[in-house]
């Protein structure tokens, strides 16, 4: 038996455009970002967002596992970033309290006070280089229409 699906709706111009433009922004903006971080602060994005998600964490502190999820990278790639952070002195390795195989890394205080020296740099290349071109868009509604799509809250 066969079911009839309704016709698709062809995209209009300019969902066509948009639909083409997300990869490239998806693509070129953290690259973008993380130039100027470097540049600037010898602080690469993925390192500024791994003390930033430990920063806004609980007492400082996430499990491996999750610092991984929360910046989207596996464990292992994780792991490297947490012992570039470590021989820094900016983020420490505990054990868990409740499970002794389970690794937390913690935000030390320098590693606040690296993120707070580096977060101006951060702030203006997220400007310059995304929300300055959102002149006019309701950033409200684009940003719950993101969220929507990622299946985030």
């Amino acid at each position: 038996m066969t079911t009839s699906q309704p016709p698709v709706k062809p995209l209009t111009p300019e969902e066509e455009a948009l639909v083409r433009a997300l990869p490239r922004l998806i693509y070129a903006l953290p690259r973008a970002i993380d130039a100027d971080m470097v540049r600037e602060q010898q602080l690469p994005l993925i390192e500024w967002t791994a003390l930033e998600r430990l920063r806004e964490a609980p007492q400082r502190r996430m499990r491996m596992g999750e610092l991984a999820l929360a910046c989207e990278l596996s464990l292992s790639g994780m792991s490297r970033i947490v012992t570039v952070l470590e021989r820094q002195g900016l983020v420490e390795r505990v054990r868990c309290d409740d499970d002794a195989r389970g690794l937390n890394a913690v935000l030390t205080d320098a590693g606040l006070a690296r993120l707070e020296q580096a977060w101006p740099s951060n702030l203006a290349s997220v400007r310059r280089h995304f929300l300055d071109h959102l002149d006019g868009i309701d950033v409200g509604r684009l940003a719950q229409a993101i969220q929507n799509v990622a299946g985030t809250p």
